[in-house]
């Protein structure tokens, strides 16, 4: 037992630091409403109205507004389309609801993302914060956190134990809503990342990768290649730290 407690305290650090307190970041208001975040100190990054500062890169995915709302989209999908912000940000609470029309298709909000090859061409790397599509409950790694194009899984890390993996699945199953909005938050502080699905912690992250830890970068808006795809954003808001 000795052995088994040093071998797992040994390679921990090579997946990251993580914690699991529940608590939502200071500085959010009690309801995630743009009124109340406004009159928090929060900006919306999307005037409801069109994609300015906004710009659409990678594949054949497509984005329009549509009800007030930011819908991405596509059917024979080539390629992860991305919706990217032309505005990069460091240390931030972001907060946002989504939710998916068509349940086939797989979608996630790039943080502190990075473009290789520049705009529109250049491929989008760095942190995501996973919108699963797994509706068979297999996997519900929602408010997961990826490494777009980079080193995969890093919350639940891709190496972590089974019963880890099923523990953050469970509790997705448990809190994520298929026919309906579901709200998101993230916290970046420095090298800390956090997340927020429906009111409840799903990952706590700190990223000691020297070669790989981002402190600033885009918002972007994923659409997965597939077969298809239909998401919808709402009520993106944001606070710098």
């Amino acid at each position: 037992m000795k052995i088994l407690v040093y071998t797992l305290l040994m390679i921990l650090p090579a997946f990251g630091e993580h914690h699991t307190d529940g608590h939502l970041p200071a500085g959010l208001p009690a309801k995630l409403q743009p009124a109340a975040l406004e009159q928090a100190g929060f900006t919306s990054l999307f005037n409801g109205k069109d994609l300015s500062g906004w710009n659409k890169v990678g594949g054949t995915g497509e984005f329009e507004v549509k009800d007030g709302e930011i819908r991405g989209f596509g059917k024979q999908i080539k390629g992860n389309t991305f919706l990217r912000t032309d505005e990069e940000f460091g240390d931030f609470i972001y907060a946002f609801q989504f939710k998916f029309i068509d349940k086939n298709g797989n979608s996630g909000c790039m943080f502190r993302g990075l473009q290789k090859g520049g705009v529109p061409e250049g491929r989008v790397t760095g942190y995501q914060c996973e919108h699963d599509n797994f509706k068979s409950g297999k996997r519900a790694y929602t408010a997961g956190i990826y490494d777009e194009a980079r080193r995969g899984w890093l919350f639940p890390h891709a190496k972590a134990p089974k019963q880890e993996q099923q523990k953050f699945t469970d509790q997705g199953n448990r809190i994520f809503k298929w026919d309906d909005w579901n709200t998101i938050v993230i916290r970046c502080k420095g090298n800390h990342l956090e997340t927020w699905l429906n009111g409840e912690k799903r990952a706590d992250y700190t990223d000691t990768d020297q070669q790989h830890t981002t402190l600033k970068g885009f918002f972007a808006l994923q659409v997965h290649g597939g077969a298809s795809g239909d998401i919808r954003w709402k009520n993106l808001y944001y606070k710098a730290l």
